[in-house]
This record gives C-alpha cells, sequence and structure tokens, in this order.
C-alpha cells in the first residue's frame, strides 16, 4: 500500500476524483498561471520563514526531491535527537506521509519536545489549513515525535515593512493545537476512505460543480468538463449567480442551458443576458447611455492603471499583497475633438509609488471627468497614495474626486451575445470597437501578463534588449485600455463626429 501525501489528503477533502486522478492520471493535470504563481508565492514565504525561526542560521534543510523520501525520513528522525530548527522534515505513518514547514525543539521536564510551524501564504487562516494542521500533527505523532503543539504562521497583512531585509513581524502565529489533535479519529478516516478511493480500478462518477474551485482551483476542470455534455448557452454564461435559489438549480442540473433556466429564478439583468444571447441580438439602450454621459463635457481624460503585488515587501513602507502602482495611461480628449495620450511606466525596479503620484498629479489637469472602468480599484490606489505622500494628497484627492467609472454605464445599458455574460473591457470592446484587438498585441495581452512581464522587467538578470522589448509590450498593452475605453465612451455617448 501506497502512503498518501498530505496535498493527497488535502485533495481527496475538496474533491475524491481529484484524488483518483493526481494518483492515477496526474498527466491530465493542468494548473492555471495563477496557481503556479501561487506555488512561487509559497516558496517565497517559506524561505523568509526559515530566516524567520532561524535567525543563528543552525538549523537544518531537507530536500526529499533530491535525497528521496526515504533517506529524508530517516535523516529526520535522526536530527530529532538533537535540538536544532529543522525544515521540511518528512513522517510516515499509518498510510500517510507529511513534510512539516518548521519544527522547534523546546524542553519539558528534561525531556526534549518539538513544536511545529505550518507556514502559508494566506494572510488568515483558512478552513483547509485546519484539515492540514489535523493532518501534519496526526502523522507525525503517530510516526512517534514528541509533538507538544502546532501552530500556523501566516501573513500579517498589517506589516509594513522597514527595510534592510528586516521581515520580523511578517508572520503571525495562531496556536491550533487542542482543534488539531482533538480531530485524529476524523483524519485517520480521511486516511482509510482515501485509500478506498485511489484503490478503485475506474475514477469516481462526480461531475463538475463548486468543488471545482473550492478551497483551490483544480487543474483537472478542464478534463473533467470535457467528459460532460456541453451546453450551446451555459447557465455560467449569466452574471453575478449569487441567489441559493439558482445556485441550487444549477447544481442539480448539470450541463444546464440557458434557454432551460427559469426566468423566475432571474433577476432583471440575467434575464437581459439570457434573451439576448438566445435571440443573438444586442441590447443597446443608446438614449440612456447618452443621458448618462451627457453630464460631463470635454476636455476629458481616460485613465488606466497596472499593478504589482508581493507577498513579502521588496520595498520599504509597503505592506504585504499591497497593489502598488508601478504604470499608467492616460489618453486626453480636448474641446476641439483632438485625442492626445500620455504615460508613465518605471521598471527600475525601485518603488515606483512615489514617481507614479506625482507624474499622474502633473498629467491630470485640474478640471474635466476622468473615466475609468472600475473607479473602486483607481480609487483605492490614488487614497493609498494620498496616504503614503501627504505632499501630493491635495492634487491626488482632487482627481479620485473626478473619476467616472464607465463600467456601470455600460452594465446598464448595453450587452452584445459574444460577451457571454462579462462586461469586462476585453469582453466589450470586440463587440463595440472590432477593429481593435488585445490578441493582437505582443507579449502582453492582459493584467497577469502584465505583472508576470513587469517582474521580468525588474529581475536583475533581464538583459537591457529585453527590458526595453518588455517595455514597449507593456506601453503597448495599457495604452490599447486608455484607447479602449475613448471608443467606448465614444459608442455610448453618440459621437459618431469625432474621429480617431
Amino acid at each position: 500500500m501506497r502512503n498518501l501525501s498530505k496535498s493527497k489528503l488535502i485533495a481527496f477533502r475538496q474533491c475524491s476524483k481529484r484524488l483518483w486522478l493526481e494518483v492515477h492520471r496526474p498527466d491530465l493535470r493542468e494548473d492555471s498561471a495563477a496557481t503556479q504563481a501561487g506555488f512561487k508565492v509559497g516558496n517565497t514565504v517559506g524561505d523568509i520563514a526559515r530566516q524567520l525561526y532561524d535567525p543563528a542560521g543552525t538549523g537544518v534543510l531537507l530536500d526529499a526531491q533530491r535525497d528521496g523520501f526515504d533517506t529524508v525520513f530517516k535523516r529526520s528522525a535522526e536530527l530529532l535527537a538533537f535540538a536544532q530548527p529543522i525544515f521540511e522534515a518528512g513522517f510516515v505513518a499509518n498510510g500517510a506521509l507529511a513534510f512539516a514547514d518548521v519544527m522547534l525543539p523546546d524542553e519539558q521536564d528534561g525531556k526534549r519536545i518539538w513544536r511545529m510551524v505550518e507556514v502559508k501564504s494566506s494572510t488568515g487562516v483558512k478552513d483547509y489549513h485546519r484539515d492540514d494542521t489535523a493532518i501534519q500533527s496526526f502523522i507525525a505523532r503517530n510516526a512517534g515525535v514528541p509533538l507538544a503543539s502546532i501552530a500556523l504562521a501566516h501573513i500579517d497583512s498589517d506589516f509594513i515593512y522597514p527595510g534592510e531585509e528586516n521581515y520580523l513581524g511578517l508572520l503571525k502565529e495562531c496556536d491550533l493545537t487542542p482543534e488539531a489533535f482533538g480531530r485524529d479519529e476524523e483524519v485517520r478516516e480521511w486516511i482509510a476512505a482515501a485509500h478506498q478511493i485511489v484503490a478503485k480500478e475506474a475514477e469516481p462518477e462526480i461531475g463538475t460543480g463548486e468543488q471545482c474551485g473550492s478551497p483551490f482551483a483544480c487543474g483537472f476542470f478542464d478534463y473533467c468538463q470535457s467528459q460532460e455534455p456541453q451546453a450551446e448557452h451555459p447557465v455560467y454564461w449569466l452574471p453575478s449567480i449569487r441567489a441559493n435559489v439558482l445556485k441550487e438549480h444549477i447544481a442539480g442540473h448539470p450541463a444546464l442551458d440557458l434557454r432551460d433556466t427559469p426566468d423566475d429564478l432571474l433577476n432583471e439583468l440575467q434575464q437581459r443576458v439570457k434573451a439576448h444571447t438566445l435571440s443573438g441580438e444586442t441590447y443597446f439602450n443608446a438614449a440612456g447611455a447618452a443621458a448618462a454621459l451627457k453630464a460631463y463635457s470635454l476636455p476629458a481624460y481616460f485613465l488606466d492603471f497596472e499593478t504589482i503585488q508581493f507577498a513579502v515587501p521588496i520595498w520599504k513602507g509597503t505592506r504585504p499583497y499591497q497593489m502598488i502602482p508601478f504604470q499608467f495611461s492616460l489618453h486626453t480628449l480636448d474641446e476641439s475633438g483632438k485625442l492626445d495620450s500620455q504615460a508613465f511606466l518605471d521598471i527600475s525596479g525601485n518603488d515606483p509609488s512615489r514617481a507614479f503620484a506625482e507624474s499622474l498629479v502633473a498629467v491630470c489637469g485640474n478640471s474635466g471627468p476622468i473615466f475609468v472602468y472600475n473607479a473602486g480599484f483607481e480609487g483605492a490606489r490614488i487614497k493609498e497614495l494620498a496616504e503614503r505622500f501627504p505632499e501630493f494628497a491635495p492634487g491626488l484627492l482632487a482627481i479620485k474626486a473626478r473619476l467616472v467609472d464607465l463600467h456601470p454605464i455600460t452594465k446598464t445599458n448595453y450587452y452584445h451575445p459574444s460577451q457571454h455574460g462579462s462586461w469586462s473591457i476585453k469582453a466589450v470592446l470586440p463587440a463595440v470597437a472590432p477593429d481593435l484587438s488585445y490578441e493582437a498585441l505582443e507579449g502582453v495581452r492582459h493584467g497577469g501578463m502584465a505583472m508576470e512581464a513587469y517582474l521580468e522587467a525588474i529581475h536583475p538578470d533581464t538583459s537591457p534588449e529585453r527590458k526595453a522589448e518588455i517595455e514597449q509590450q507593456l506601453l503597448a498593452y495599457c495604452g490599447l485600455d486608455t484607447f479602449a475605453m475613448v471608443r467606448l465612451w465614444q459608442f455610448l455617448a453618440g459621437r459618431n463626429d469625432l474621429q480617431f
């Protein structure tokens, strides 16, 4: 009988079919870019945790991938006889195995005991973390480890990086000992049930559902979905599926098509999406859109930000996961109908915040609407910059007060069947301005790619030639975002007299 890892048991807790596929068909797994980015973040936080829990550098880091599982299990048992921190110690018992992020020695009544710390890159304790610690503690104690306590260390979102590689205070511990130790029978049952699933010759017959994305996005989703009948007009094209009665109806009717979804379960916007998707006709309340924009005269500005965030801050004065703007694009339409554009982009690797704020104040003028496509996002970033740099606060807050959100105006007055229930600028643009395309861009075509490109640009190993290439790609991408807003505004306002 094979030993199941903690990650396999957590997969079982999410979906037994996922566990079976993890073991028997790992080749079908396709992790998203976001999932892969999450793995990298976890590794970064783990590196910092080792520094924090072993400031003297006396600890031992084990590597099962390099040395083999059996070697690490044996070495871990040997190291328990000594008083030094152990990282990635491995234990096996009762048909399961686990690797502990941090093992810290202590003493009680003259005997050595151990404290286990599981390190997570989240900013709080999640339900599946509690399962995680229950499994870890169960395996370790059944492997003979004199484990006295177990805690979960997560990122403290209030931590402000003081600089100089000082990350003391980045992690906050939550003791889960009583809860974790009290779930032994549950864990024992999970292990037994998981082994029964793995022993099956065929994968469990489980359809796609909410479990596919909770608590993790499953890398087998595309495979599982491909095995199911596909609706011509999938119900997930409906926007904002929040009502419990609608959720229950969808869960009870796999491959549900919009045409078979009862209208009385849908709100007004969902009914509109359904009706126009099935008819193939565009919904456009031209008078309503024009009226919503009539109050905003020229000159007008069209603004978009690109941001980056780090679980482990790299710039002094910033917090974990704080969204730091490193780029903006601004299109300006004056009273005569002349369109101009300006941009800011800092790929030096230094904190771009101050220069970003100063440049933004300089180019946004003193009056006129500033159109954005998510006022909550840009507004929050501007407010944060004002708090960080009081000298620019009056100008920044004045800009924030002038923001006008095109998103709700568009959502209220326009829908094309090709949007498939989305009002993102990338979903709306092909319908409103088919001559423009994000797919035609090189290198950077969406926000996730912009973040990846930025990280590559600021990496010290990136060549000047590649850095220059990335710079042009970022400028083109963000510039299209704001020009797309110009064209959308023109369409909604009915300003066919303007030519761009």
